[in-house]
């Protein structure tokens, strides 16, 4: 899988200065375009169109420092129809205009080319399930918040905070099906996962799906496949790590790729630091084109 993902950037890279046919580098990485945008983005720390605007930058501010071909020419071989547009891209990377950077010789801002590799640790081992689950809902709260790597998301708490005893009652009074409990489920508005990305954050139950309940937010969910990862360690950071590991290891390594669709936490509320049971719950489909892989 790693093997692909790299031939796949090496295709990216060699379209740089021309137009990135984004369909065709996810088809040599043997997966869906939407998986590749998901998967890039969860090994790179960075959505997958930052990352082509560094990359030509990088590339086009040697050429602007160079001198030789005029700012014009650099903008159209970069795939920007007008010198503005070239400008602000370029401004946007570098923090200086092509014009003035020509003129100084300024100091630019360079992304390295990306490979990946596997890192064997031998100390991290998965516990997952796979689970297909009919139709459901979802009723509870939701709050638009920022992703966090590391440490508390203190949006997010905000929001846990903010429900009161009569609400978390009446969830659990609908509660009907798995996974059980109060949990939270997180919908990507993008396929990035940048840290302070949005999302939409929700705390609620799994209800049936005609379960109604008009003081609540409801979030309906399809039916599909699901990948069912037990966890236990130091909140928060211990979930942290096993959403890096779901992305980072056990995708590359296994016969599926996510599909669109909430990714559901139940865990026991604990102080920070303390250790506590989780379960992480991500939409999966099986993945035929790794069939071979």
């Amino acid at each position: 899988m790693l093997e692909r993902l790299n031939q796949a950037l090496d295709h990216l890279e060699a379209c740089l200065d021309g137009e990135v046919d984004m369909a065709e580098v996810a088809r040599i990485a043997a997966v869906s375009e939407y998986h590749f945008r998901r998967l890039f983005s969860a090994l790179a720390g960075m959505p997958l169109p930052v990352y082509v605007r560094r990359r030509r930058m990088t590339l086009a501010g040697a050429e602007v420092l160079a001198g030789e071909p005029t700012l014009l020419d650099v903008a159209v071989r970069y795939g920007y129809g007008s010198g503005e547009a070239f400008a602000r891209a370029f401004r946007s990377v570098h923090g200086i205009g092509p014009s003035e950077a020509r003129r100084t010789g300024a100091v630019l801002t360079a992304q390295p080319r990306m490979s990946f590799r596997v890192v064997v640790e031998g100390s991290t081992t998965m516990r997952y399930r796979i689970v297909e689950k009919e139709s459901f809902r979802v009723v509870g709260r939701k709050a638009r918040v920022p992703l966090v790597h590391d440490g508390v998301n203190a949006a997010a708490t905000a929001h846990v905070e903010s429900l009161d005893e009569q609400t978390v009652v009446r969830m659990k009074e609908l509660a009907d099906g798995e996974p059980q409990g109060v949990l939270s489920a997180a919908v990507y508005l993008t396929g990035s996962r940048e840290e302070g990305a949005e999302a939409d954050y929700w705390v609620g139950v799994v209800t049936g799906p005609d379960a109604v309940a008009e003081e609540l937010d409801a979030l309906d969910v399809p039916a599909g496949t699901w990948a069912v990862f037990d966890n236990h360690g130091p909140y928060p950071s211990a979930l942290q790590q096993l959403w890096r590991d779901v992305f980072t290891q056990w995708f590359p390594s296994n016969l599926y790729t996510t599909r669109p669709g909430p990714e559901l936490l139940r865990t026991q509320p604990v102080e920070i630091g303390a250790e506590t049971d989780s379960q992480l719950w991500i939409p999966v489909v099986r993945d035929s084109g790794n069939a071979g892989a």
